[in-house]
């Protein structure tokens, strides 16, 4: 008598694979997706409340004006940059304690450098500022990550605009025009909003080549710190604009 079961059993083996498989496969993929980039998004988070608790009560304390005509201040204002180069170089061979440890550091940083604009604007004007940034970093990033075109061609025209605005503020420096000043801040707006959405793709690009790796976790930090600094630079230019003088 034939064994059917036996039968069913091997009929498994070289056989196309079922549409369930292909969805449980999917689904697998989207829910470690999400993880990943709700990871990304807690850090950058943390990162910003980070920066701006430590630029707060920097400024209240009186350590800003403190700062002010000293020589600590070029340290503490070229320190995040240094944070900056310190993760880029020495990426490979960080532990991803270290790296943590960094970003945290950098944010620290950050807002000890940021604490001067509480002596140029007014509260209400940053806090106003803040949350306008943080609605747009919210609907761009949710674009960047919904999106079916492709933003990868951007890439490059953006970074060439940031190079653009560095120069620019370097020469206004010397000039001091309120027009260019002006010119670099609607700009700067505009480049960090459009780097936002298209790192927010990016990253969400880049989990398929990342998950199940060593560097999956590295790269939670670095997505973090990418798009911090998009909100972050995009705050500043636009607090120019709406920012209110003291």
């Amino acid at each position: 008598m034939a064994n059917w079961n036996d039968t069913e059993q091997r009929q498994g083996f070289g056989s196309v694979p079922r549409a369930g498989d292909a969805v449980t496969r999917q689904e697998t993929f989207d829910l470690g997706l999400r993880k990943h980039m709700l990871s990304i998004y807690n850090y950058m988070a943390s990162g910003v409340l980070l920066t701006g608790i430590v630029a707060l009560l920097t400024a209240r304390t009186g350590l800003t004006l403190a700062l002010i005509g000293s020589p600590v201040l070029w340290i503490v204002k070229l320190a995040p940059l240094a944070f900056i180069l310190a993760i880029s170089f020495g990426l490979n061979r960080m532990s991803y304690g270290t790296l943590q440890v960094l970003f945290w550091s950098f944010a620290t940083a950050m807002g000890l450098s940021l604490s001067t604009i509480f002596l140029v604007y007014t509260g209400e004007s940053i806090a106003a500022t803040f949350f306008a940034t943080a609605g747009a970093f919210a609907g761009l990033s949710l674009y960047g990550y919904t999106t079916k075109k492709d933003l990868s061609g951007f890439g490059t025209f953006l970074i060439m605009g940031v190079i653009g605005l560095l120069i620019a503020m370097v020469i206004n420096i010397f000039l001091q025009s309120s027009t260019l000043a002006l010119a670099v801040s609607f700009i700067g707006v505009l480049v960090f909003a459009g780097l936002t959405a298209y790192d927010t793709q990016r990253l969400k690009t880049e989990y398929q080549y990342l998950r199940g790796t060593e560097f999956a976790g590295k790269a939670i930090i670095l997505g973090a710190l990418s798009l911090y600094l998009d909100f972050i630079n995009m705050f500043l230019f636009l607090l120019h604009f709406m920012g209110n003088r003291e």
